[in-house]
């Protein structure tokens, strides 16, 4: 399988087939673009997806390997369940997106350094504007503990970051998110890459061929108009 790397142009917003994608490192498939809603929406439907440090140029990725999260797969277990009703939070969607991704960066930042880049970070927060990109919130009396971001354009959301600020609420907002996808009768969630905080909720990898048949299947998915209109969830975890 011949590997290319590309050199994407500022104003041509197409992507190169995924096979093109190197092996070292693993799923490098293009560099350059912008970052403009257009080419993000244009990358996400294809399974590719921007990663990058600050300083470096836009990096687009589609690896040989995809962490999935199947929503019938998702693994609650007896400390999640504890804590979330210990905790009894608030939850919410797209209610305070720039706080969660601020959030997501500035725990990153601290502990390892971001791919969140100032670039990155007005980018997806237009993506919201525009009705692409999603929150989930955790509040705690009125403060913000937990929450995650991505991106969602048919029956697969595309997950970004997530953060906490107290134990387990991070994996609150997934929980959340899982029940509210299901409600609607959603695909799956794309986790990306595989580690070992997403594997514990249930996560598995399945190769980039399969990713991409089923990410084109998620294309009939109907959004419904009332899915990510700003609203409390009640009653999710039930």
């Amino acid at each position: 399988m011949i590997q290319q790397l590309f050199h994407l142009a500022r104003d041509d917003f197409r992507f190169p087939p995924n096979h093109y994608a190197l092996s070292e490192p693993d799923g490098l498939l293009a560099i350059g673009g912008c970052l403009q809603v257009k080419r993000l929406k244009n990358a996400y439907a294809n399974g590719i997806f921007p990663w990058f440090n600050e300083g470096e140029p836009i990096m687009w990725w589609s690896p040989s390997e995809r962490g999935i999260l199947e929503l019938q797969d998702f693994h609650c277990g007896k400390t999640l369940r504890k804590a979330q009703r210990k905790l009894n939070p608030t939850v919410t969607i797209n209610t305070a997106f720039s706080q969660v991704i601020e959030a997501c960066r500035n725990q990153r930042m601290a502990a390892e350094g971001t791919w969140i880049t100032n670039a990155m970070l007005a980018a997806y927060q237009q993506a919201h504007i525009q009705g692409l990109a999603h929150s989930v919130e955790i509040w705690d009396q009125g403060n913000l503990v937990g929450g995650l971001y991505g991106i969602m354009q048919s029956g697969v959301f595309c997950g970004e970051s997530m953060f906490h600020t107290l134990p387990n609420t991070s994996k609150m907002a997934m929980w959340a998110l899982v029940n509210w996808l299901k409600a609607h009768q959603a695909h799956f969630i794309d986790c990306q890459l595989e580690n070992p905080y997403l594997t514990s909720l249930g996560l598995k990898v399945v190769p980039r061929s399969k990713f991409l048949t089923r990410l084109k299947l998620a294309d009939r998915f109907e959004i419904p108009s009332s899915m990510w209109q700003p609203q409390e969830l009640k009653a999710i975890y039930e």
